[in-house]
Protein backbone atom coordinates (compact mmCIF):
# COMPACT_ATOMS: atom_id res chain seq x y z
CA UNK A 1 0.00 0.00 0.00
CA UNK A 2 1.30 3.31 -0.37
CA UNK A 3 2.79 5.69 2.51
CA UNK A 4 2.15 8.84 0.32
CA UNK A 5 0.56 10.38 -2.50
CA UNK A 6 2.75 9.18 -5.93
CA UNK A 7 1.46 12.16 -7.89
CA UNK A 8 5.12 13.72 -8.76
CA UNK A 9 6.18 16.42 -7.13
CA UNK A 10 8.89 19.42 -8.12
CA UNK A 11 10.62 22.63 -7.50
CA UNK A 12 8.85 24.56 -4.55
CA UNK A 13 6.04 22.52 -3.79
CA UNK A 14 8.57 19.19 -3.64
CA UNK A 15 10.20 21.63 -0.74
CA UNK A 16 6.82 22.12 1.10
CA UNK A 17 5.64 18.21 1.64
CA UNK A 18 7.37 17.52 4.51
CA UNK A 19 7.16 13.65 3.46
CA UNK A 20 9.32 14.62 0.47
CA UNK A 21 11.49 17.39 1.19
CA UNK A 22 14.89 16.16 2.00
CA UNK A 23 16.74 19.50 2.12
CA UNK A 24 20.16 20.13 1.76
CA UNK A 25 19.59 16.32 1.29
CA UNK A 26 18.88 16.74 -2.56
CA UNK A 27 21.52 15.68 -4.46
CA UNK A 28 23.11 17.85 -7.66
CA UNK A 29 20.92 15.21 -10.06
CA UNK A 30 17.57 15.31 -7.89
CA UNK A 31 18.24 19.19 -7.86
CA UNK A 32 18.10 19.49 -11.84
CA UNK A 33 15.66 16.73 -12.43
CA UNK A 34 13.04 17.91 -9.75
CA UNK A 35 13.36 21.88 -10.75
CA UNK A 36 15.06 22.48 -7.18
CA UNK A 37 18.25 24.61 -8.85
CA UNK A 38 18.90 27.56 -7.21
CA UNK A 39 15.86 27.08 -4.47
CA UNK A 40 18.65 25.28 -2.13
CA UNK A 41 21.79 26.73 -0.65
CA UNK A 42 24.67 24.71 -2.99
CA UNK A 43 25.92 22.33 -0.38
CA UNK A 44 25.07 19.01 -0.26
CA UNK A 45 24.38 17.30 3.15
CA UNK A 46 23.85 13.99 4.22
CA UNK A 47 21.06 12.87 6.82
CA UNK A 48 23.02 12.65 9.83
CA UNK A 49 24.97 16.05 9.03
CA UNK A 50 21.48 17.43 8.75
CA UNK A 51 21.18 15.74 11.68
CA UNK A 52 23.85 17.27 13.59
CA UNK A 53 22.94 20.87 12.32
CA UNK A 54 19.81 20.51 13.72
CA UNK A 55 20.95 19.23 17.18
CA UNK A 56 22.99 22.37 17.42
CA UNK A 57 19.67 24.63 16.68
CA UNK A 58 17.93 22.85 19.58
CA UNK A 59 20.31 22.93 22.04
CA UNK A 60 20.49 27.00 21.10
CA UNK A 61 16.65 27.24 22.92
CA UNK A 62 16.74 27.64 26.35
CA UNK A 63 12.99 27.31 27.52
CA UNK A 64 11.48 23.30 26.86
CA UNK A 65 8.55 25.38 24.97
CA UNK A 66 10.72 26.69 22.44
CA UNK A 67 12.25 23.57 21.81
CA UNK A 68 9.03 21.71 21.28
CA UNK A 69 8.17 24.60 19.04
CA UNK A 70 11.01 23.83 17.04
CA UNK A 71 10.90 20.29 16.52
CA UNK A 72 7.48 20.83 15.63
CA UNK A 73 8.34 23.01 13.13
CA UNK A 74 11.00 20.67 11.82
CA UNK A 75 8.58 18.10 11.92
CA UNK A 76 6.66 20.26 9.61
CA UNK A 77 9.28 20.56 7.48
CA UNK A 78 11.02 17.63 7.15
CA UNK A 79 9.69 14.35 8.36
CA UNK A 80 12.69 12.30 7.83
CA UNK A 81 15.01 14.82 9.10
CA UNK A 82 12.95 15.42 11.99
CA UNK A 83 12.45 11.71 12.93
CA UNK A 84 16.34 10.68 12.35
CA UNK A 85 16.64 13.61 15.24
CA UNK A 86 14.45 12.35 17.47
CA UNK A 87 15.65 8.95 17.38
CA UNK A 88 19.09 10.02 18.09
CA UNK A 89 18.19 12.12 21.14
CA UNK A 90 15.00 10.07 22.03
CA UNK A 91 15.55 10.48 25.90
CA UNK A 92 16.72 13.77 25.84
CA UNK A 93 13.78 15.02 23.62
CA UNK A 94 10.64 13.21 24.75
CA UNK A 95 10.16 15.12 27.48
CA UNK A 96 10.30 17.91 24.81
CA UNK A 97 8.05 16.19 22.03
CA UNK A 98 6.06 15.13 25.19
CA UNK A 99 5.56 14.87 28.65
CA UNK A 100 6.05 17.38 30.04
CA UNK A 101 6.40 19.87 27.82
CA UNK A 102 3.81 18.76 25.83
CA UNK A 103 1.30 19.67 28.33
CA UNK A 104 2.71 23.75 28.06
CA UNK A 105 2.17 23.42 24.59
CA UNK A 106 -1.58 22.31 24.75
CA UNK A 107 -2.22 24.89 27.45
CA UNK A 108 -0.92 27.88 24.50
CA UNK A 109 -1.86 25.72 21.57
CA UNK A 110 -3.58 29.07 19.92
CA UNK A 111 -1.00 31.19 20.69
CA UNK A 112 1.92 29.01 18.99
CA UNK A 113 0.07 27.54 16.38
CA UNK A 114 1.81 27.22 12.94
CA UNK A 115 0.67 25.16 10.49
CA UNK A 116 -1.95 22.56 10.04
CA UNK A 117 -1.65 18.75 11.43
CA UNK A 118 -4.33 16.22 11.18
CA UNK A 119 -8.26 16.65 11.19
CA UNK A 120 -10.59 18.79 13.49
CA UNK A 121 -14.05 17.57 13.39
CA UNK A 122 -16.23 19.56 14.87
CA UNK A 123 -20.21 19.02 16.58
CA UNK A 124 -21.76 20.76 13.91
CA UNK A 125 -19.90 18.34 11.37
CA UNK A 126 -20.76 15.26 13.09
CA UNK A 127 -23.44 14.57 9.77
CA UNK A 128 -20.03 14.80 7.12
CA UNK A 129 -17.51 12.72 9.20
CA UNK A 130 -17.07 10.61 6.66
CA UNK A 131 -16.51 13.63 4.17
CA UNK A 132 -14.07 14.86 6.48
CA UNK A 133 -12.40 12.23 6.89
CA UNK A 134 -11.30 11.78 2.91
CA UNK A 135 -9.29 15.00 3.69
CA UNK A 136 -7.35 13.53 5.45
CA UNK A 137 -3.45 13.77 3.75
CA UNK A 138 -1.95 10.90 2.62
CA UNK A 139 -3.51 7.50 1.80
CA UNK A 140 -3.96 4.89 3.75
CA UNK A 141 -4.15 4.92 7.70
CA UNK A 142 -2.44 2.25 9.71
CA UNK A 143 -3.05 4.66 13.67
CA UNK A 144 -5.16 6.89 14.92
CA UNK A 145 -4.94 8.98 18.13
CA UNK A 146 -8.19 10.92 19.14
CA UNK A 147 -9.01 13.12 22.16
CA UNK A 148 -11.74 16.08 22.85
CA UNK A 149 -9.37 17.75 25.00
CA UNK A 150 -11.09 17.66 28.21
CA UNK A 151 -8.67 16.22 30.67
CA UNK A 152 -5.16 16.78 29.31
CA UNK A 153 -2.73 14.97 31.54
CA UNK A 154 -3.01 16.63 34.85
CA UNK A 155 -4.03 19.83 33.08
CA UNK A 156 -8.11 20.20 32.71
CA UNK A 157 -9.84 21.12 29.64
CA UNK A 158 -7.58 22.58 27.15
CA UNK A 159 -10.01 22.66 24.68
CA UNK A 160 -8.77 22.35 20.79
CA UNK A 161 -5.76 22.87 22.83
CA UNK A 162 -6.03 19.03 23.17
CA UNK A 163 -4.90 18.69 19.86
CA UNK A 164 -1.10 18.59 20.96
CA UNK A 165 -1.63 15.38 22.73
CA UNK A 166 -2.61 12.93 19.51
CA UNK A 167 0.30 14.73 17.71
CA UNK A 168 2.67 14.16 19.97
CA UNK A 169 1.54 10.49 20.94
CA UNK A 170 1.71 9.80 16.69
CA UNK A 171 5.06 11.17 16.92
CA UNK A 172 6.23 8.35 18.97
CA UNK A 173 4.70 5.58 17.34
CA UNK A 174 6.85 6.82 14.59
CA UNK A 175 10.34 7.23 16.62
CA UNK A 176 9.46 3.90 18.82
CA UNK A 177 7.39 2.01 16.95
CA UNK A 178 7.96 2.82 13.40
CA UNK A 179 4.75 3.05 12.13
CA UNK A 180 5.05 5.08 8.83
CA UNK A 181 4.37 9.10 9.40
CA UNK A 182 2.61 9.13 6.34
CA UNK A 183 0.05 6.33 8.19
CA UNK A 184 -0.86 8.16 11.46
CA UNK A 185 -3.98 10.63 11.78
CA UNK A 186 -4.11 12.97 14.98
CA UNK A 187 -7.69 13.84 15.30
CA UNK A 188 -9.57 16.21 17.79
CA UNK A 189 -13.33 15.93 18.20
CA UNK A 190 -14.27 19.90 18.91
CA UNK A 191 -17.56 19.87 21.49
CA UNK A 192 -16.28 23.09 23.23
CA UNK A 193 -14.78 23.79 26.04
CA UNK A 194 -15.85 24.65 29.78
CA UNK A 195 -12.83 26.53 30.58
CA UNK A 196 -13.56 30.24 30.89
CA UNK A 197 -10.29 31.04 30.45
CA UNK A 198 -10.03 29.64 26.57
CA UNK A 199 -14.07 30.90 25.93
CA UNK A 200 -12.84 34.59 27.02
CA UNK A 201 -9.52 34.26 25.17
CA UNK A 202 -9.17 36.73 22.66
CA UNK A 203 -6.55 33.86 20.59
CA UNK A 204 -8.56 30.41 21.16
CA UNK A 205 -8.85 28.35 18.12
CA UNK A 206 -11.62 26.33 19.26
CA UNK A 207 -14.96 26.32 18.90
CA UNK A 208 -16.35 29.14 21.44
CA UNK A 209 -18.86 26.94 23.46
CA UNK A 210 -19.74 25.16 26.61
CA UNK A 211 -19.30 21.56 26.06
CA UNK A 212 -21.68 19.17 24.16
CA UNK A 213 -23.15 16.84 26.57
CA UNK A 214 -25.77 13.68 27.36
CA UNK A 215 -27.01 11.98 24.37
CA UNK A 216 -25.52 14.68 21.60
CA UNK A 217 -22.19 14.03 22.87
CA UNK A 218 -22.91 10.14 22.30
CA UNK A 219 -24.16 10.70 18.98
CA UNK A 220 -20.92 12.81 18.13
CA UNK A 221 -19.23 10.00 19.06
CA UNK A 222 -20.83 7.33 17.50
CA UNK A 223 -20.60 9.05 14.26
CA UNK A 224 -17.04 9.68 15.07
CA UNK A 225 -16.82 5.96 14.48
CA UNK A 226 -19.28 5.20 12.06
CA UNK A 227 -16.90 7.35 10.02
CA UNK A 228 -13.91 5.25 10.70
CA UNK A 229 -14.98 2.43 10.59
CA UNK A 230 -16.32 3.37 6.98
CA UNK A 231 -13.26 4.92 5.84
CA UNK A 232 -10.62 3.38 7.49
CA UNK A 233 -11.51 -0.13 8.63
CA UNK A 234 -8.77 -1.80 10.20
CA UNK A 235 -7.22 1.24 11.46
CA UNK A 236 -6.12 0.87 14.81
CA UNK A 237 -7.67 3.85 16.80
CA UNK A 238 -6.75 5.04 20.15
CA UNK A 239 -8.57 6.97 22.44
CA UNK A 240 -7.07 9.67 24.72
CA UNK A 241 -6.99 12.15 27.69
CA UNK A 242 -11.35 11.74 27.72
CA UNK A 243 -12.78 12.62 31.06
CA UNK A 244 -13.50 9.58 33.13
CA UNK A 245 -17.16 9.89 32.88
CA UNK A 246 -16.37 9.06 28.99
CA UNK A 247 -13.49 7.36 28.89
CA UNK A 248 -14.62 3.82 30.08
CA UNK A 249 -18.17 3.96 28.44
CA UNK A 250 -16.52 4.80 25.44
CA UNK A 251 -13.92 1.89 25.71
CA UNK A 252 -16.95 -0.60 26.78
CA UNK A 253 -19.01 0.24 23.91
CA UNK A 254 -16.79 0.19 21.09
CA UNK A 255 -13.96 -2.52 21.96
CA UNK A 256 -15.72 -5.24 20.60
CA UNK A 257 -16.48 -3.43 17.42
CA UNK A 258 -13.33 -2.67 16.26
CA UNK A 259 -9.40 -2.50 16.88
CA UNK A 260 -9.26 0.12 19.49
CA UNK A 261 -7.65 0.88 23.49
CA UNK A 262 -7.88 3.63 25.82
CA UNK A 263 -4.02 4.77 26.19
CA UNK A 264 -4.66 6.67 29.39
CA UNK A 265 -7.07 3.42 30.67
CA UNK A 266 -5.26 0.26 29.35
CA UNK A 267 -1.62 2.02 28.20
CA UNK A 268 -0.73 3.47 31.63
CA UNK A 269 -2.38 -0.13 33.40
CA UNK A 270 0.23 -2.03 31.15
CA UNK A 271 3.45 -0.02 31.87
CA UNK A 272 2.56 0.27 35.68
CA UNK A 273 2.02 -3.59 35.65
CA UNK A 274 5.42 -3.39 33.50
CA UNK A 275 7.11 -1.70 36.05
CA UNK A 276 5.43 -3.70 38.86
CA UNK A 277 6.41 -7.05 37.19
CA UNK A 278 10.16 -5.56 37.02
CA UNK A 279 10.29 -4.34 40.90
CA UNK A 280 8.62 -8.10 41.81
CA UNK A 281 11.44 -9.97 39.97
CA UNK A 282 14.12 -7.82 41.68
CA UNK A 283 12.64 -8.09 45.31
CA UNK A 284 12.26 -12.00 44.49
CA UNK A 285 9.02 -12.03 45.10
CA UNK A 286 5.70 -13.11 43.61
CA UNK A 287 2.87 -10.95 41.99
CA UNK A 288 0.65 -12.33 44.10
CA UNK A 289 2.16 -11.54 47.29
CA UNK A 290 1.42 -8.29 46.67
CA UNK A 291 -0.97 -6.12 48.91
CA UNK A 292 -1.67 -2.63 46.81
CA UNK A 293 -3.11 0.95 48.05
CA UNK A 294 -3.89 3.14 45.08
CA UNK A 295 -4.26 6.87 46.02
CA UNK A 296 -6.92 7.94 42.85
CA UNK A 297 -10.25 6.11 41.85
CA UNK A 298 -10.55 7.96 38.42
CA UNK A 299 -10.01 6.07 34.93
CA UNK A 300 -6.96 5.55 34.72
CA UNK A 301 -6.63 4.24 38.32
CA UNK A 302 -9.32 1.69 37.72
CA UNK A 303 -7.56 0.81 34.60
CA UNK A 304 -4.14 0.00 36.49
CA UNK A 305 -5.79 -2.23 38.80
CA UNK A 306 -7.65 -3.90 36.11
CA UNK A 307 -4.81 -5.25 34.52
CA UNK A 308 -2.54 -6.12 37.88
CA UNK A 309 -6.21 -8.21 38.67
CA UNK A 310 -6.09 -9.76 35.19
CA UNK A 311 -2.27 -10.90 35.38
CA UNK A 312 -3.20 -12.16 38.88
CA UNK A 313 -5.88 -14.51 37.42
CA UNK A 314 -3.68 -15.36 35.23
CA UNK A 315 -1.09 -16.94 38.10
CA UNK A 316 -4.10 -18.81 39.38
CA UNK A 317 -6.01 -15.87 41.98
CA UNK A 318 -9.94 -16.14 42.11
CA UNK A 319 -11.98 -13.34 41.03
CA UNK A 320 -12.53 -12.11 44.42
CA UNK A 321 -9.30 -12.87 45.77
CA UNK A 322 -7.32 -10.87 42.81
CA UNK A 323 -9.51 -7.80 43.83
CA UNK A 324 -9.13 -8.36 47.39
CA UNK A 325 -5.29 -7.13 47.29
CA UNK A 326 -6.59 -3.81 46.66
CA UNK A 327 -6.93 -0.99 48.43
CA UNK A 328 -8.51 2.33 46.96
CA UNK A 329 -8.52 5.90 48.19
CA UNK A 330 -9.88 8.99 46.96
CA UNK A 331 -10.31 12.65 47.71
CA UNK A 332 -13.30 10.88 50.04
CA UNK A 333 -11.28 8.22 51.72
CA UNK A 334 -11.13 4.69 51.16
CA UNK A 335 -13.87 3.08 48.61
CA UNK A 336 -16.27 0.61 50.78
CA UNK A 337 -19.59 -1.05 49.76
CA UNK A 338 -21.55 1.39 51.78
CA UNK A 339 -20.50 4.35 49.58
CA UNK A 340 -23.50 5.61 46.93
CA UNK A 341 -21.19 7.46 44.95
CA UNK A 342 -18.97 4.84 43.71
CA UNK A 343 -19.40 3.39 39.75
CA UNK A 344 -19.34 -0.18 38.96
CA UNK A 345 -15.85 -0.48 37.84
CA UNK A 346 -15.03 1.37 41.36
CA UNK A 347 -17.26 -1.02 43.26
CA UNK A 348 -15.51 -3.95 42.21
CA UNK A 349 -12.41 -2.54 44.52
CA UNK A 350 -14.76 -1.55 47.49
CA UNK A 351 -13.70 -2.88 50.74
CA UNK A 352 -16.30 -4.38 53.41
CA UNK A 353 -17.20 -2.05 56.14
CA UNK A 354 -17.06 -4.88 58.89
CA UNK A 355 -13.20 -4.91 58.09
CA UNK A 356 -12.76 -1.07 58.06
CA UNK A 357 -15.34 -0.87 61.38
CA UNK A 358 -12.37 -3.10 62.81
CA UNK A 359 -9.83 0.08 62.27
CA UNK A 360 -11.56 2.90 64.64
CA UNK A 361 -14.34 5.27 63.35
CA UNK A 362 -14.49 7.79 60.26
CA UNK A 363 -13.77 7.09 56.51
CA UNK A 364 -9.85 6.09 56.60
CA UNK A 365 -7.48 8.61 54.62
CA UNK A 366 -4.24 7.80 52.74
CA UNK A 367 -2.18 7.63 56.03
CA UNK A 368 -4.52 5.54 58.01
CA UNK A 369 -4.90 2.67 54.86
CA UNK A 370 -1.48 2.52 54.55
CA UNK A 371 -1.08 2.08 58.15
CA UNK A 372 -3.73 -0.79 58.54
CA UNK A 373 -3.16 -2.62 54.80
CA UNK A 374 0.46 -2.84 55.13
CA UNK A 375 0.82 -2.37 51.88
CA UNK A 376 3.76 -3.68 49.34
CA UNK A 377 3.02 -1.23 46.38
CA UNK A 378 1.85 2.38 46.67
CA UNK A 379 0.07 3.52 43.39
CA UNK A 380 -0.52 7.34 43.28
CA UNK A 381 -2.78 8.34 40.15
CA UNK A 382 -4.44 11.56 41.86
CA UNK A 383 -2.64 14.52 40.75
CA UNK A 384 -2.53 15.15 44.66
CA UNK A 385 0.89 17.20 44.75
CA UNK A 386 3.06 15.51 47.86
CA UNK A 387 0.46 13.27 49.21
CA UNK A 388 2.86 10.31 49.78
CA UNK A 389 4.20 12.01 52.62
CA UNK A 390 7.50 11.24 54.97
CA UNK A 391 5.04 10.07 57.81
CA UNK A 392 3.28 7.57 55.31
CA UNK A 393 6.19 6.29 52.85
CA UNK A 394 8.30 6.13 56.29
CA UNK A 395 5.42 4.06 57.91
CA UNK A 396 5.42 1.59 54.48
CA UNK A 397 9.02 1.02 54.65
CA UNK A 398 8.46 -0.20 58.24
CA UNK A 399 6.59 -2.97 57.05
CA UNK A 400 8.27 -4.15 53.83
CA UNK A 401 11.98 -4.76 52.82
CA UNK A 402 11.61 -3.28 49.52
CA UNK A 403 8.25 -1.24 49.03
CA UNK A 404 7.39 -0.27 45.51
CA UNK A 405 6.05 3.64 45.13
CA UNK A 406 4.49 4.64 41.84
CA UNK A 407 3.76 8.26 41.75
CA UNK A 408 2.14 8.43 38.11
CA UNK A 409 0.33 11.38 37.90
CA UNK A 410 1.30 14.37 35.43
CA UNK A 411 2.95 16.49 35.00
CA UNK A 412 5.87 16.72 37.08
CA UNK A 413 3.53 19.58 39.44
CA UNK A 414 1.29 17.03 40.38
CA UNK A 415 3.64 13.92 41.22
CA UNK A 416 2.54 12.60 44.38
CA UNK A 417 6.16 12.78 45.48
CA UNK A 418 9.30 13.10 44.47
CA UNK A 419 12.18 10.25 44.00
CA UNK A 420 14.72 11.79 46.06
CA UNK A 421 12.34 12.07 48.66
CA UNK A 422 11.41 8.53 48.68
CA UNK A 423 14.56 6.93 48.28
CA UNK A 424 15.77 9.14 51.45
CA UNK A 425 13.16 8.59 53.39
CA UNK A 426 13.24 4.15 52.92
CA UNK A 427 17.53 4.47 53.23
CA UNK A 428 17.50 3.45 49.35
CA UNK A 429 15.15 0.59 49.66
CA UNK A 430 12.25 1.66 47.76
CA UNK A 431 11.85 0.60 43.86
CA UNK A 432 10.23 3.82 42.16
CA UNK A 433 8.53 4.17 38.68
CA UNK A 434 7.22 7.81 38.21
CA UNK A 435 4.99 9.59 35.65
CA UNK A 436 7.01 12.27 34.65
CA UNK A 437 10.77 12.36 34.10
CA UNK A 438 12.68 13.19 37.21
CA UNK A 439 17.15 13.35 37.84
CA UNK A 440 18.59 10.22 38.34
CA UNK A 441 18.66 9.58 42.60
CA UNK A 442 22.36 9.16 43.96
CA UNK A 443 22.60 5.89 45.81
CA UNK A 444 25.73 4.30 47.02
CA UNK A 445 27.85 6.65 45.26
CA UNK A 446 26.39 6.09 42.01
CA UNK A 447 23.88 7.34 40.01
CA UNK A 448 20.78 5.26 39.39
CA UNK A 449 18.02 6.37 36.41
CA UNK A 450 14.52 7.08 37.88
CA UNK A 451 12.20 5.16 36.08
CA UNK A 452 9.74 7.10 34.26
CA UNK A 453 6.34 4.92 33.83
CA UNK A 454 5.53 6.50 30.20
CA UNK A 455 3.40 4.97 28.71
CA UNK A 456 5.08 4.98 25.26
CA UNK A 457 6.82 1.96 26.74
CA UNK A 458 3.91 0.15 25.38
CA UNK A 459 1.47 1.68 23.06
CA UNK A 460 3.83 2.19 20.04
CA UNK A 461 4.66 -1.60 20.64
CA UNK A 462 0.81 -2.26 20.64
CA UNK A 463 0.91 0.33 17.17
CA UNK A 464 3.20 -2.24 15.51
CA UNK A 465 2.23 -5.45 16.46
CA UNK A 466 -1.13 -5.07 15.20
CA UNK A 467 0.05 -3.55 11.97
CA UNK A 468 2.65 -6.57 11.64
CA UNK A 469 -0.22 -9.40 12.37
CA UNK A 470 -3.10 -7.71 11.32
CA UNK A 471 -5.22 -8.13 14.18
CA UNK A 472 -8.67 -6.89 14.68
CA UNK A 473 -9.13 -5.99 17.90
CA UNK A 474 -7.06 -5.37 21.26
CA UNK A 475 -7.47 -7.71 24.27
CA UNK A 476 -7.00 -7.82 27.93
CA UNK A 477 -4.22 -10.65 27.43
CA UNK A 478 -2.61 -8.58 24.57
CA UNK A 479 -1.99 -5.79 27.18
CA UNK A 480 -0.72 -7.79 29.50
CA UNK A 481 1.51 -9.65 27.23
CA UNK A 482 2.88 -6.28 26.26
CA UNK A 483 3.42 -5.63 30.50
CA UNK A 484 5.50 -8.45 31.07
CA UNK A 485 7.51 -8.19 27.71
CA UNK A 486 7.94 -4.84 29.60
CA UNK A 487 8.92 -6.30 32.79
CA UNK A 488 11.18 -8.88 31.33
CA UNK A 489 13.15 -6.49 29.06
CA UNK A 490 14.17 -4.34 31.83
CA UNK A 491 15.62 -6.83 33.61
CA UNK A 492 17.55 -8.16 31.24
CA UNK A 493 18.91 -4.85 30.12
CA UNK A 494 19.56 -4.25 33.60
CA UNK A 495 22.16 -4.88 36.06
CA UNK A 496 22.13 -5.96 39.99
CA UNK A 497 19.70 -4.27 42.64
CA UNK A 498 19.87 -0.99 40.96
CA UNK A 499 18.07 -1.74 37.84
CA UNK A 500 15.20 0.55 36.87
CA UNK A 501 12.50 -0.83 36.67
CA UNK A 502 11.38 0.36 33.47
CA UNK A 503 13.88 -0.04 30.30
CA UNK A 504 16.26 2.53 29.39
CA UNK A 505 14.66 4.77 26.78
CA UNK A 506 17.41 5.16 24.39
CA UNK A 507 16.70 1.12 23.79
CA UNK A 508 13.38 1.69 23.29
CA UNK A 509 13.14 1.07 19.40
CA UNK A 510 14.81 -2.45 20.34
CA UNK A 511 12.92 -2.92 23.11
CA UNK A 512 9.28 -2.37 20.95
CA UNK A 513 10.14 -5.08 18.50
CA UNK A 514 10.20 -6.90 21.78
CA UNK A 515 7.25 -6.05 23.10
CA UNK A 516 5.37 -6.23 20.08
CA UNK A 517 6.37 -9.81 19.38
CA UNK A 518 4.71 -10.43 22.67
CA UNK A 519 1.32 -8.59 22.04
CA UNK A 520 1.55 -10.25 18.06
CA UNK A 521 1.75 -13.97 19.64
CA UNK A 522 -1.24 -13.32 22.03
CA UNK A 523 -3.17 -11.68 19.34
CA UNK A 524 -2.84 -15.09 17.36
CA UNK A 525 -3.25 -17.29 20.43
CA UNK A 526 -6.29 -15.20 21.02
CA UNK A 527 -7.92 -15.42 17.72
CA UNK A 528 -8.07 -11.68 16.21
CA UNK A 529 -5.03 -12.10 14.12
CA UNK A 530 -4.18 -14.69 11.72
CA UNK A 531 -2.13 -17.73 12.09
CA UNK A 532 1.10 -17.01 12.11
CA UNK A 533 4.38 -18.76 13.35
CA UNK A 534 7.08 -16.49 15.65
CA UNK A 535 9.58 -16.40 13.23
CA UNK A 536 6.84 -15.14 10.44
CA UNK A 537 6.08 -12.52 13.04
CA UNK A 538 9.17 -11.57 13.97
CA UNK A 539 9.80 -10.89 10.15
CA UNK A 540 6.65 -9.21 9.51
CA UNK A 541 7.43 -7.13 12.67
CA UNK A 542 10.81 -6.15 11.26
CA UNK A 543 9.36 -4.98 8.19
CA UNK A 544 6.79 -2.99 9.11
CA UNK A 545 9.20 -0.53 11.51
CA UNK A 546 10.14 2.31 9.44
CA UNK A 547 13.23 3.56 9.69
CA UNK A 548 14.05 7.53 9.18
CA UNK A 549 16.12 7.65 5.69
CA UNK A 550 15.94 8.90 2.60
CA UNK A 551 14.80 7.31 -0.29
CA UNK A 552 16.09 8.84 -3.82
CA UNK A 553 14.07 11.38 -4.94
CA UNK A 554 15.22 11.88 -8.77
CA UNK A 555 12.46 11.15 -11.55
CA UNK A 556 13.05 8.20 -13.90
CA UNK A 557 15.50 8.42 -16.50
Amino acid sequence: MATHSSAPARGAALLADPLLNKGTAFDPRERAELGLDGLLPPATETLDEQADRAYEAFLGYDKPLNRHIYLRQLQDTNEVLFYGLLTRHLEEMLPVVYTPTVGEACRRFSEIYRRPRGLFLTYENRHRFREILRNRPGGEVDVIVVTDGQRILGLGDQGVGGMGIPIGKLSLYTAIGGIHPARTLPILLDVGTDNEDLLGGEHYLGRRQHRVTGAEYDEMIEAFVSAVEAELPGTLLQWEDFATAHARPILSRYQDRLLTFNDDIQGTAAVALGALSTATQIAGAHLTDHRIVVLGAGSAAIGVADMIRTALLEEGLSEQEAADRFWFVDIDGLLVRSRDDLTPEQRVYARDDAEVRQWGAGTPDLARVVGEAKPTVLIGLSTAHGAFTEEIVRGMADTVDRPVILPLSNPTSHSEADPADLARWTDGRALIATGSPFPPLKLGGREVPVAQANNVYVFPAVGLAVTACRATRVTDRMMVAAARAVGDYAVRAGRDDVTPLLPPLADMRDAAREIALAVARTAVEDGVAPEATEADLRTAISTAQWTPRYASAAAPG
